[in-house]
């Protein structure tokens, strides 16, 4: 079973900023792709940012301009560094990582953007 070590998750005022990190086991050059997906109470799940191995990035347009994605190769790890937060980023934050197959998921984490 791949694990996807998240962390990074946090409260922060509008306007603060967060960096998301996800590792995985292995190399992360065996994956096509990794990646940030949210989930926001009663609501579905949705696209924040992916990279892939072709480090083709590509941003849900709420997160254009505001969010950036990155790959460490020694580290195994993704980042999402997020600025400019608001009230509306609140959500659980997912990792992903396709394998050319499957998409393997991380547990999650919570990140709250409130005043």
């Amino acid at each position: 079973q791949v694990q996807l070590v998240e962390s990074g998750g946090g409260s922060v005022q509008p306007g603060g900023s967060l960096r998301l990190s996800c590792t995985v086991p292995g190399s992360i050059l065996t994956f096509y792709s990794v990646g940030w997906y949210r989930q926001a109470p009663l609501k579905e799940r949705e696209l924040v940012a992916t990279l892939t191995i072709k480090n083709e990035r590509n941003f849900a347009d709420s997160a254009k301009g505001r969010f950036t994605i990155s790959r460490d190769n020694a580290q195994n790890t993704v980042y999402l560094q997020m600025n400019d937060l608001k009230p509306e980023d609140t959500a659980t934050y997912y990792c992903v990582a396709n394998d050319y197959v499957y998409d393997r998921w991380g547990q999650g984490t919570q990140v709250t953007v409130s005043s």
